[in-house]
């Protein structure tokens, strides 16, 4: 299933070698040009296929040695996933990383600054992308298509291409508004030259990403029928159902009924909760039931020091056995605090709900009492490079384990939030698609809750339950009022027993560099 996306990533650097660019007014810079390359079909493909790898790979020789961006030294910290994972999980209490390179200690305890080159690096990777697409829609036009004489087929291919390209753009504009706030906005009808652009409001960025997204729908594939690693019309009504559940904190104005709309959407295709829960996270999940879109990731044809090679090593160190996740080593960085463990009932291989086995406090102290120390906190590598019959990946550095973005089960919960939040729905609707999901945890229905269970605190925990480690932590506390002025754990603040922080925390800070570049950008306010 994996055949199409590992041919794209291959060819994808055939057609471009990019510079980084945050500044979206100018074109991305290239070995080849639009005269000579874009009379070959394949070259639409390639493109098209370079900005879906810029979200898996850092450059273009594989695992690195050429990267794409130059904002971190080191290409392997400069991954999208693993970036935009960081920036979820590492600042909330599902996360703590024991390494001291650069500033990444700073997101440990939500006291970073303008210059860190992590949060850098984020913006960086937000804008190449945008950068990206909007270049492709550029050259797409039905102008030149129609000039190069592009065959009827590959026409018709291109309109789907251009949906794409626009779906991709969206999901980094949401990406840029969720952590910055106000960036700018600019598309491929914005004519390239050297004035930097324009900053706009994040109401403007969540009003174009719904627009753009409601637009191009019928113009991808139907749910469950695009090639493997590319987004159909599912993919949009989930992007869409997320971004709709944080409009209140984006734009000021709540769209529950939209977001439980969309999930709704979703579950009604052909999308199945994945009996074997496990699978979500191992080398074989690119057979799953239940996953709508995710990153692809190969040992041999995508390697990267970012995504799940990033995730499955990191979180392996002290007695957590390195063969048995099916890598040649641990690198001592991941763990998690007390408090999410404390989550599940007797959380570890003993406990009733089988979404907390892969806790273990076997070489763990059990509560951070030192950052920098990887054996204090709670072990808990969630992802491996193992299948779920057993077998291992096909290269132990680098994971053949896709990185899942978007999978029904969240569906579910979406649906039950916006239902209690006022969004329309029912009840029993709800707490039946909770009860799905604990009935998969517990594998019966000891673990089925009660209607007077089922509220909005309930429901934060069932998420941080059922998406533990998949970067949408940080997100969900800002919409419950609960990631800065409210909420405590270990190191949040800087000091060992967590202390609340300033609300405008909930904003990352736009990055000194592009303050100093870009004369029209405002710094978010109390950095």
């Amino acid at each position: 299933m994996k055949n199409t996306i590992r041919s794209m990533l291959l060819t994808a650097s055939a057609l471009l070698v990019v510079a980084a660019c945050t500044d979206p007014t100018v074109a991305p810079k290239s070995s080849v040009s639009s005269a000579n390359i874009f009379t070959q079909e394949a070259s639409y493909t390639q493109f098209l296929a370079k900005i879906y790898a810029g979200l898996a790979v850092t450059g273009q020789r594989g695992p690195d040695g050429s990267g794409d961006i130059q904002s971190i030294s080191d290409e392997g910290f400069s991954q999208y996933i693993r970036l935009w994972w960081q920036m979820e999980e590492l600042p909330t209490d599902e996360a703590a990383i024991a390494w001291n390179d650069g500033p990444l200690q700073e997101l440990n305890t939500q006291i970073w600054s303008s210059s860190n080159s992590f949060l850098g690096g984020m913006y960086a990777r937000v804008f190449f992308q945008v950068d990206l697409a909007n270049e492709f829609l550029r050259q797409t036009t039905d102008a030149l298509v129609a000039s190069r004489g592009v065959s009827a087929a590959m026409k018709a291919n291109i309109k789907t291409y251009r949906a794409e390209a626009r779906f991709l753009r969206a999901y980094s504009y949401w990406h840029g508004m969720d952590l910055f706030g106000a960036i700018p906005l600019v598309t491929d009808a914005d004519a390239l030259g050297k004035t930097p652009p324009k900053q706009a409001t994040r109401a403007d960025i969540y009003a174009f990403v719904v627009s753009e997204l409601n637009a191009i729908r019928s113009d991808l594939p139907a749910a469950g029928t695009a090639e493997y690693g590319r987004v159909d019309q599912d993919a949009v009504a989930m992007l869409l159902a997320k971004v709709y559940l944080n409009a209140q904190v984006y734009s000021g104005t709540a769209h529950y009924a939209e977001a439980l709309a969309e999930a709704s959407k979703v579950i009604a295709g052909p999308r199945r909760l994945d009996a074997n829960f496990r699978r979500l996270f191992s080398a074989d999940n690119n057979t799953s039931p239940e996953m709508i879109w995710s990153i692809p990731q190969d040992g041999v044809h995508a390697q990267n020091w970012g995504g799940t090679t990033f995730l499955i090593h990191a979180g392996v160190g002290a007695n957590i056995d390195a063969g048995a996740y099916g890598i040649d080593g641990g690198w001592w960085g991941l763990r998690t605090k007390p408090n999410i463990a404390a989550l599940y009932p007797t959380a570890g291989a003993t406990s009733p709900d089988k979404r907390s086995s892969f806790f273990t406090t076997s070489g763990f102290s059990g509560n951070v009492t030192n950052l920098t120390d990887y054996t204090t906190g709670v072990g808990s590598p969630k992802y491996t490079n193992k299948t779920s019959t057993g077998a291992t990946g096909s290269n132990l550095t680098f994971p053949d384990t896709d990185y899942p973005v978007f999978r029904l089960g969240e569906a579910y919960l979406i649906y039950a939030e916006a239902m209690l939040r006022g969004g329309g729905g029912t009840r029993a609707q709800a707490l039946t698609y909770i009860n799905a999901l604990r009935g998969r945890a517990y594998g019966n229905t000891s673990g089925d809750i009660a209607d007077a269970a089922m509220t909005t605190a309930f429901v934060l925990d069932e998420r941080a339950r059922e998406l533990f480690w998949e970067g949408t932590r940080r997100t969900d506390l800002i919409r419950y009022g609960q990631f800065s002025t409210a909420g405590v754990w270990a190191f949040k603040g800087g000091t060992a027993a967590g202390a609340v922080t300033a609300a405008f925390r909930d904003l990352y800070p736009l990055p000194a560099n592009e303050l100093n570049a870009n004369p029209n950008l405002k710094q978010n306010t109390g950095y």
